[in-house]
C-alpha cells in the first residue's frame, strides 16, 4: 500500500489572537480520496486549507507531504468572494495562469495545454470573454479549469455551491467524480447533504476533528430529510447530519 499524499500530525494551529483555532488534528489524505471537510462558521476549515497549502505554519505538530514537490502539484479553487470580478483578464488567462509556475514548459506547450483544458470544460465559446461578464456556472467551470490545468495530485475545492448557478451543479459534480478517477479531492461546503452524497470521507471540524467514513451514512435518509426539519446529532458543540454517534 503506498504511503498518504499528506499526513497531518498532532497539529494545532491558528492566528495572532487565538492559536488553537485548531487543536491537535491527525488526519491522512490518500491517493484518489475524495474527502469532504464540513463544520461551523469559525470551526477551523478555512485554516485547515491553508495549513495543507503550507500558507500557515501550524504552532506545533507535522505537515508532512509524500515528496518535496507535492505543494506544487496540489490545484486549489477559492471562493468566488475572493475573485475581483472587475479585473480586466480573460478566461483563457485565468485558466492559462493555473501553469505560471511550470518551468519545465514552454510557451506553446502552455497555450496546448489550455486550449486542451478549455475543451475539456466546455467553455471554448467564453475563452476570450473577460471574467466579469460570466455567469455563475462559468466562473465555476473556468476556475476548476485553472485548478486542473497542472493534473495536480491533490484538488482543493472552498465552497463551490456560493457559485450558485444550478443549472450546473450535476454536471460540475460529475466532472468532479470523473477527476476523482486519478486525483485526491478535498472539498469544503455548507451543503452536507450534496457533501455526504458525493464524498468517500468526512471530516467533522470544530477545532478538533472527527472522521467519517460516508459509508456510514444512509444516502436514503439524505435524500428524505435533505431540504427538511430534522434532529441533529452531534460531537462537543458541533451538530451535523450523520446517523452514527460518535464514540
Amino acid at each position: 500500500m503506498s504511503s498518504p499524499l499528506i499526513e497531518i500530525k498532532n497539529v494545532f494551529a491558528g492566528y495572532d489572537h487565538n492559536d488553537t483555532v485548531l487543536r491537535d488534528i491527525c488526519l491522512d489524505i490518500k491517493e484518489v480520496d475524495f474527502l469532504g471537510i464540513i463544520g461551523p462558521n469559525g470551526g477551523g476549515k478555512t485554516t485547515l486549507i491553508k495549513v495543507i497549502l503550507g500558507l500557515l505554519r501550524p504552532s506545533s505538530g507535522e505537515i508532512i507531504y509524500r515528496d518535496n514537490g507535492l505543494k506544487q502539484r496540489i490545484g486549489y479553487m477559492p471562493q468566488t468572494n475572493s475573485i475581483d470580478k472587475k479585473f480586466p483578464i480573460l478566461v483563457s488567462e485565468v485558466v492559462g495562469s493555473g501553469l505560471a509556475s511550470e518551468k519545465s514548459m514552454s510557451k506553446q506547450e502552455k497555450r496546448v495545454r489550455t486550449r486542451e483544458i478549455i475543451a475539456e470544460m466546455g467553455i471554448e465559446e467564453i475563452a476570450s470573454k473577460p471574467i466579469g461578464e460570466l455567469s455563475g456556472g462559468q466562473l465555476q467551470r473556468t476556475l476548476l479549469a485553472r485548478a486542473i490545468i497542472n493534473q495536480p495530485e491533490l484538488l482543493i475545492l472552498d465552497e463551490p455551491n456560493s457559485y450558485v448557478d444550478k443549472r450546473f451543479e450535476m454536471h460540475f459534480y460529475n466532472l468532479l467524480q470523473k477527476i476523482n478517477e486519478k486525483t485526491a479531492i478535498i472539498l469544503v461546503s455548507h451543503d452536507i447533504g450534496t457533501v455526504m452524497s458525493t464524498v468517500k470521507n468526512i471530516a467533522c471540524i470544530n477545532e478538533t476533528l472527527h472522521y467519517h467514513s460516508a459509508s456510514d451514512v444512509d444516502s436514503e435518509w439524505i435524500e428524505e430529510h435533505l431540504g427538511c426539519p430534522f434532529d441533529m446529532v452531534g460531537h462537543g458543540n458541533i451538530p451535523h447530519r450523520i446517523l452514527k454517534t460518535h464514540e
